[in-house]
């Protein structure tokens, strides 16, 4: 098997883990956007602020810690920063018109059997492919 596929295997055990425990220990589903969304607009506050903001900083250290002790795996990202900036606006933008993002949605939405979460990671998945398709073959940007 491809060491690249063991890497996504790890990665996905990983979210999936971490999605359960939060369910667990906190009552409640893991969106990265949602946590995100209520430290940028302020709703989050006290403990509820800092639980968050904890989290969102070990979404973002675990990945670049792993990356500085074992290095950092080759990837397909382009180098172009306007289109990584607009790429992450037209995210944004499309996880505040779903009420969620692929963690909310797609792992834990759809292992809770959630309607909403399986049409709503199908349309990502649906955009992801599109985006694809015009980015990369018909305006060739990445």
């Amino acid at each position: 098997m491809d060491a690249q596929y063991l890497l996504g295997l790890r990665g996905g055990l990983i979210i999936g883990t971490a999605a359960a425990l939060f369910l667990l220990v906190n009552g409640r589903i893991m969106g990265a956007s949602g946590l995100l969304g209520s430290v940028l607009d302020g709703s989050a506050r006290g403990n509820d602020r800092r639980e968050k903001l904890a989290f969102i900083a070990g979404l973002i250290g675990a990945p670049a810690l792993v990356a500085l002790v074992f290095g950092a795996p080759p990837t397909h990202l382009t180098g172009n920063i306007a289109v990584i900036i607009a790429a992450g606006l037209l995210v944004g933008i499309g996880t505040r018109i779903a009420n969620g993002c692929t963690s909310g949605h797609g792992v834990c939405g759809i292992s809770r059997l959630s309607l909403r979460g399986l049409v709503a990671t199908m349309f990502y998945l649906l955009a992801g492919g599109v985006s694809m398709v015009l980015f990369r073959h018909s305006l060739g940007l990445i």
